[in-house]
């Protein structure tokens, strides 16, 4: 056995014992994928001690691995299943696509109702161009902002995830003071200032001595993950107004807030409308797709014809597989029903309820933790500093943001993995989403796998 092999499996935990136990078909693709992949993964979020389950098949609000283990999933596709796995009329709009052809290199009818479905939810947008993923999108949203504006300056706020390209990097989980991760150029880093989330005074006290220089502003109007660190409505609105008053633009990343929060995103829910917005996760119904969408006078900066009137270089954008025929059909089938269902409001009842139920556990075990979150999401706060509180009255708006995203690493990863024991799928900071697809009987489900999870934390002396 090799040491990567060697070290996923070298462990005194209980915990991860009987995770083995229940998982030898996951550990063998495990030690074989570790050959052949950085750890063994194709994204970072997947990254699991000591490895992570590989699934084989899913329904709703459930999905099985290879050794037959069925889990409640909170995972849900990065937050793109809001319908749960394998809709019936998504899937059939999927099935039909991929029999007409998956490729066409040419412009075709689906891309004109995505773009309507779009349109149709979401107040800001007049215009709608499409990317392969959410980070494109934001990349595509800063360029125009840039080339609409003539400015040079980018607006961001600790903590806040906008994909991975290079004006990204910092400020998401490290290098809060701004400095570029490796492989990303000084000037990159140098043209994007970091601001503190919520805070209106340092807000205005920045385009007060900068505000000229700035071409966007750019956020998760939630806030950071979701929620995990929220933002009072009225922030938003400040950033709108301070926006306007310095011509510079406001761009929300809705990759994930879009058609979650509400079906017209967290622009509807908050009454903000946005100069952009980028989309990603459900507005391709699960399939790899994500857009821009905003102004029309900022996204003519890609007409070939209104810049050629105007005397100016568009800016150019291929892409392969923009508005995929068959990812089409899955946005337009996945959008349609948001629009003319209630889906969105059973998910986030069901994430009311969920959270509900969890802090209920942690108030009956004594365990000083809480569950919390915004729409159809959730989050663990898992006091870092020891501090007394009440699961059943925990107000993320009284804690900073420091405490808010730390979590005790070691504790956070075996919660996960004894999550896993208990069948229960959460993402790596112990959150995540919920569908319409989830019921009661998986609240219940999930509450009675945290009462099990805790009890294996404290007879291993985790806590």
């Amino acid at each position: 056995m090799d040491a990567v092999s060697e070290s996923r499996v070298a462990s005194n935990s209980g915990i991860v014992a009987q995770y083995r136990d229940r998982t030898p078909r996951s550990r063998a693709w495990a030690e074989e994928a570790a050959v052949l992949l950085p750890s063994g993964i194709a994204h970072d979020s997947r990254h699991v001690d000591p490895y992570g389950v590989y699934i084989d098949r899913a329904a709703g609000p459930h999905k099985w691995d290879v050794d037959g283990n069925r889990y409640v999933d909170f995972f849900g596709g990065h937050g793109a299943l809001i319908l749960g796995h394998c809709h019936p009329e998504v899937t059939a709009a999927v099935t039909n696509a991929l029999q007409r052809g998956t490729q066409f290199g040419a412009s075709h009818a689906g891309e004109i109702a995505w773009s309507r479905a779009i349109m149709r939810l979401v107040p800001s947008a007049e215009r709608v161009r499409f990317t392969s993923s959410g980070t494109e999108a934001t990349l595509m949203a800063l360029r125009l902002a840039r080339a609409h504006s003539g400015r040079a300056r980018m607006v961001r706020f600790k903590g806040h995830f906008h994909g991975w390209h290079d004006h990204m990097t910092s400020g998401y989980s490290n290098h809060f003071d701004g400095s570029p991760t490796p492989g990303v150029l000084d000037g990159v880093a140098d043209a994007v200032t970091l601001l503190s989330p919520g805070d209106v005074a340092e807000a205005r006290a920045f385009f007060a001595a900068q505000g000229g220089e700035v071409a966007a502003v750019i956020l998760e109007p939630t806030g950071s993950s979701f929620g995990q660190v929220p933002l009072r409505p009225e922030f938003l609105h400040e950033l709108r107004a301070l926006c306007d008053a310095h011509g510079a633009l406001l761009v929300f990343d809705e990759v994930v807030t879009g058609f979650r929060a509400t079906s017209g995103g967290a622009q509807a829910a908050y009454g903000v409308r946005p100069d952009l917005s980028s989309f990603a996760k459900i507005v391709a119904g699960g399939m790899p797709g994500a857009a821009v969408a905003g102004r029309k006078d900022i996204l003519d900066l890609l007409d070939f014809e209104v810049m050629a009137a105007a005397g100016r270089e568009k800016i150019g954008h291929p892409g392969t597989f923009n508005a995929n025929p068959v990812s089409a059909a899955a946005g337009v089938a996945c959008l349609g029903i948001l629009a003319e269902t209630d889906a969105n409001d059973v998910a986030t009842a069901t994430a009311v309820k969920l959270r509900r139920a969890l802090n209920e556990v942690l108030a009956e075990t004594g365990t000083p933790w809480a569950f919390y979150g915004t729409f159809s999401g959730f989050h663990t706060f898992m006091n870092p500093n020891g501090r007394t509180i009440d699961p059943l009255a925990f107000d993320p708006f009284e804690w900073s943001f420091d405490e808010l995203k730390s979590q005790p690493k070691h504790l956070a990863s075996r919660l996960r993995v004894a999550l896993l024991v208990h069948g229960v799928d959460t993402n790596g900071r112990i959150g995540g989403f919920t569908s319409a697809t989830h019921t009661d009987d998986d609240v219940a489900e999930t509450a009675a796998g945290l009462r099990g999870a805790i009890a294996m934390l404290r007879a291993e002396g985790e806590m």
